[in-house]
């Protein structure tokens, strides 16, 4: 058995107006320093594979397919291996 956990963000080139709402947020509570805040999602599956490898092919499509907008957003996943 695996474990992908998957992160999905926006691409840099998409505004992300709840990312900049957080910052405003933060900086109204004296939080200055904070430059930039990225919004995403995060995602965790567990998969019963015989492989590493197919676990990751099955995450990728998985993300490809339903996870992430291709159009708007990115993703990365990891992969560990749980259980026996």
């Amino acid at each position: 058995m695996y474990l992908a956990k998957i992160f999905v963000t926006h691409k840099k080139s998409i505004l992300d107006p709840q990312g900049e709402a957080i910052k405003n947020a933060l900086h109204r509570l004296d939080y200055e320093t904070v430059e930039n805040v990225s919004q995403g999602k995060y995602f965790e599956t567990t998969l019963n594979c015989d492989s590493e490898d197919k676990a990751k092919q099955i995450t990728d499509s998985i993300c490809d397919s339903l996870l992430a907008n291709p159009n708007m957003e990115t993703y990365r996943f990891e992969i560990e291996k749980v259980g026996d």
